[in-house]
């Protein structure tokens, strides 16, 4: 039986950890919080507290969420300006997870979100956001496992109109694909993009020191008997961005920036020490005329 996804959790623990820690005034997530269950947030209350705990375990597990919370910063502002850069009557969430965007955008008011993800994710965060309200037009989930189901038929179902122009943010789910369901999946949101659409993506380059990187944290988590988040979740595909913007482009898409993450930290008021491993991290912009 398929699990939900546990990198969804991890993620959504990063942006707890930041929210009204790193780069106030630009990043701020305070639905996170409420996404996580009781165990998860004592992790989050740990690393917010800013004192290394003792004990290797505690301090692994410390290390990482604050890490991870580094890098959701600059990542989740970039999707969140591009957003709102380019408002539209739809908001496509592909592989949303425990994305909060319909719970906390504003901006969102009048639009109607979809939500697309692994039917066992989905179910996951519909129970636990059970108690939230959406703060967004409205809110209609798609259950829709990328690897094998068909993007545009769902859609449709869920009652999502081709014919007007879509904002598409897919973040943090590139890399667990593998090229051609990448592919299949560029050309199916291309298949449902009205002109006037916006495809906000984040994806991986390719990188030994990321890869020699993740092979470490999945020893360190053995180490220190933590379950590791990604066990069943590996990482399938990587893009250079010259690459990526040529799969981009045979689709119709103009793509207006493709920035690191690194890069895009160095903008924002956060803290001086930025993991390198941002450097592999991309958000790239890409609109149809």
């Amino acid at each position: 039986m398929p699990e939900a996804s546990r990198t969804a959790v991890l993620v959504c623990q990063g942006r707890a950890v930041a929210h009204g820690r790193i780069a106030p005034g630009r990043f701020a997530d305070p639905v996170a919080m409420s996404l996580l269950r009781g165990g998860e947030r004592d992790a989050v209350e740990v690393a917010r507290a800013g004192t290394p705990p003792q004990g290797v375990s505690a301090r692994i597990g410390y290390e990482s969420l604050t890490a991870v919370a580094r890098t959701m910063v600059p990542r989740t502002v970039a999707v969140d300006d591009a957003v709102r850069e380019r408002p539209g009557p739809q908001l496509v969430i592909l592989g949303a997870g425990l994305d909060g965007r319909a719970f906390r955008m504003a901006e969102l008011s009048d639009v109607d979100v979809y939500e697309v993800d692994h039917p066992a994710s989905q179910a996951d965060k519909r129970e636990r956001a059970a108690g939230l309200r959406p703060v967004a037009g409205s809110l209609r989930w798609v259950p829709v496992d990328l690897a094998r189901d068909a993007l545009g038929p769902a859609l449709a179902a869920a009652g999502h109109d081709g014919t007007l122009a879509t904002t598409w943010v897919w973040e943090g789910v590139v890399p667990y694909l593998r090229r051609a369901e990448v592919a299949a999946t560029v050309r199916a949101v291309a298949g449902r993009s009205a002109p006037g659409s916006r495809l906000v993506v984040n994806y991986q380059s390719p990188s030994l020191k990321a890869t020699l990187g993740l092979g470490v944290a999945r020893a360190m988590a053995r180490l220190s008997r933590r379950p590791d988040p990604t066990a069943r979740e590996p990482r399938r595909s990587a893009w250079t961005p010259e690459r990526f913007r040529a799969l981009l482009a045979a689709g119709g898409w103009r793509v207006a920036t493709d920035d690191d993450l690194l890069a895009l930290a160095t903008r924002l008021p956060s803290p001086t020490r930025h993991p390198s491993g941002m450097r592999t991290g991309r958000v790239a912009v890409a609109d149809l005329a």
